[in-house]
């Protein structure tokens, strides 16, 4: 099985390091105001039309200046933000930065998280797990993190075998991918 953390996780989606100090922000603000699910709602919304394929492809058009990618997500995100959300959205373009929203996201999830001692940690096996598995994984991961688990499972028959689980900034792939992966690597050194 092979393991990451989060911070060796650059790909699609945002590079922690420049995503942590909004996901940070947003937490702190959702903290002082006792709206955890709020802002978790809002980013999850604003994460997935950034990371939509179309409007990742029309933020790269080099025309469109950051103040109108601002204005192209705000109306994205249409009558489901207010002002607060907008003015994050402008900052973000501002700073170039709109691309990061889908890691911002997830980070403010591990935020969350953390501060209620709970972590959402996510299956993807190339089967339906049944539930002594479903538990398996749960009380492993409870004893390996010390933390309260809910477990998200999704199938990916592209796995061939195994599964792959996400847990905070904790990557276990141990799907049939990896494995023949890791000893093509090995027959080729």
């Amino acid at each position: 099985m092979s393991e990451t953390t989060a911070q060796d996780i650059g790909g699609p989606g945002g590079d922690a390091s420049l995503a942590r100090p909004y996901a940070r922000a947003v937490f702190e603000l959702a903290k002082a105001e006792g709206g955890f699910q709020y802002w978790d709602d809002k980013l999850t919304l604003m994460g997935a039309i950034a990371g939509d394929d179309t409007m990742k492809a029309l933020l790269d058009n080099p025309r469109l200046t950051r103040r109108d990618a601002a204005d192209l997500m705000i109306r994205a995100c249409g009558d489901d933000i207010g002002e607060r959300e907008a003015n994050l959205l402008r900052m973000l373009a501002e700073n170039g930065r709109l691309d990061q929203l889908p890691m911002i996201a997830a980070l403010y999830r591990q935020f969350r998280d953390e501060a209620e001692g709970s972590l959402e940690a996510e299956v993807i096996s190339a089967m339906p797990l049944n539930d002594g598995q479903k538990a398996a994984i749960i009380e492993a991961l409870k004893k390996r993190l010390g933390r309260d688990v809910q477990l998200n499972c999704s199938v990916n028959e592209d796995l061939v075998g195994g599964a792959v689980i996400r847990a905070g900034d904790l990557v276990i792939d141990g799907s049939a991918v990896e494995r023949l992966r890791q000893l093509s690597g090995a027959l080729v050194h």
